[in-house]
């Protein structure tokens, strides 16, 4: 009994002297206080500094433009993988409005959801636009089209970006824009 009267004295000791972590001294953001000069519990970032993974240094790539303007020329080579990437994140993400050929006629706007509805890739001035420029539309959004830019990231964009070239090219394509190896295969799938 004298060993276990000093042990449980000691135990409720140490109870006493707990500290939960909801009433430990904290600075809770936006509120104020007294310690920091400005007033603020909050503390601004310190100046250069940049997230882990986010240093973005290639401007034409995450914002497809150079000092303002769109960029002209793709900033990733573009391949099969790409293209068929492309597809796959337009017909995602573009295709319920724009649908899949890039008319404009997409489910969204049959519904009478997006008003006015979306324009056709398919026009001279989008088919005459820099690449950047769609890119910034993804990124930003415009008129009645949201911004994509927390759902799609930026090689995302560009293989989109990429598909919407190759949709362009199919809607206006000649005769003379088939390599002449692959012309006799044109009238294999039985066209009538």
């Amino acid at each position: 009994m004298r060993l276990l009267l000093p042990i449980l004295a000691f135990a409720a000791l140490l109870t006493g002297c707990r500290q939960d972590m909801q009433d430990q001294p904290k600075y809770i953001p936006l509120r104020p206080s007294s310690f920091f000069a400005d007033g603020r519990s909050e503390r601004p970032l310190v100046e250069g500094t940049v997230a882990r993974g986010h240093l973005n240094e290639d401007t034409a790539f995450y914002t497809g433009k150079i000092d303002g303007k769109p960029v002209e020329a793709f900033p990733l080579p573009i391949t099969r993988a790409v293209l068929d990437r492309g597809r796959e994140r337009y017909n995602i993400y573009c295709s319920p409005c724009h649908d899949r050929l890039g008319n404009g006629h997409g489910m969204i706007a049959q519904r009478g959801f997006n008003h006015p509805p979306p324009q056709s890739y398919h026009i001279d001035r989008l088919r005459q636009a820099p690449v950047g420029y769609f890119f910034d539309v993804i990124a930003n959004g415009l008129g009645a089209m949201p911004d994509y830019a927390a759902q799609i990231e930026p090689r995302d964009r560009w293989a989109i970006v990429a598909y919407v070239r190759v949709l362009q090219l199919s809607q206006h394509a000649s005769l003379a824009d088939v390599p002449p190896e692959k012309r006799g295969e044109l009238n294999k799938g039985g066209t009538k």
